[in-house]
């Protein structure tokens, strides 16, 4: 499924809100939605819809699927440290490019992002950061393998990986049903995929559906086991019953 040769050759191109993402030649897409801007959309379509969501917690982990350039949780950092939340965070992260992970220190982050330059260094050099109020751990790997072996229940995951198109094994029902193992009954997944395959693979594993709608950014997902009183809940019985075709996308149609 995955190109290893092409994994170093990357892009580095600049989004509508100005901050800088890279183009994967590998996954042929970029990083992130050039439209919607590398930091409004880690902010827009997670953090904050998943923050507000779990405020009441006074510790939350989060999986963060595709570490990759480290938005998510530098927005995560960046929002939490700008709001004065004193919530606890931990992060775990996987991620197979271990070449990126070593090149984030030379990255060009927003200037948002300038306070968290001692984080941004030791995830570089360690994988690994913790101070008195967060603690992060990139899981140096395939996520498919890296997922099943994590112990603890998770608050949120940002389901962020390279599209459905792109990189199905991260986005069937196979993979839904992990990520559906270790999630607190109140957990959320955040995820910008509103495609049919991603709301069929999410609700065949008993999660709720919501659309989100963010400010200048286009609508995202939010899925749960629980439902969110207040939110636009997506009817998925009539969605079914409208196009009984539809289908998740399943291991077996990508795996020999």
């Amino acid at each position: 499924m995955y190109d290893i040769q092409r994994r170093n050759e990357k892009k580095e191109i600049i989004t509508q809100d100005g901050s800088k993402t890279l183009y994967s030649c590998e996954f042929n897409e970029p990083y992130h939605s050039t439209k919607d801007g590398a930091l409004h959309e880690s902010l827009s379509k997670h953090v904050i819809p998943a923050l507000k969501l779990q405020a009441d917690k006074e510790q939350v982990t989060i999986l963060d699927i595709c570490f990759g350039l480290g938005y998510n949780t530098l927005a995560t950092l960046h929002y939490i440290k700008e709001h004065d939340l004193t919530t606890q965070v931990e992060i775990l992260a996987p991620e197979f490019d271990e070449a990126l992970i070593r090149s984030l220190a030379e990255f060009t982050y927003p200037q948002a992002f300038d306070h968290l330059k001692p984080v941004i260094e030791a995830l570089s050099q360690n994988l690994y950061y913790e101070d008195e109020q967060f603690k992060i751990q990139i899981l140096l790997g395939d996520a498919r393998e890296s997922i099943p072996q994590i112990q603890k229940g998770i608050d949120i995951v940002y389901q962020d990986a390279f599209s459905p198109k792109q990189n199905p094994l991260l986005w069937t029902r196979e993979y839904f049903a992990d990520i559906r193992k270790i999630l607190a009954e109140d957990g959320i997944v955040t995820t910008y995929s509103t495609a049919a395959v991603t709301r069929m693979g999410l609700y065949e594993n008993g999660l709720n559906l919501f659309y989100y709608e963010a400010e200048n950014t286009r609508r995202s997902l939010i899925a749960s086991p629980s439902d969110i009183e207040g939110w636009n809940a997506i009817d998925m019985v009539l969605k079914i019953e409208r196009n009984p075709t539809a289908r998740s996308l399943r291991d077996v149609d990508f795996i020999g």
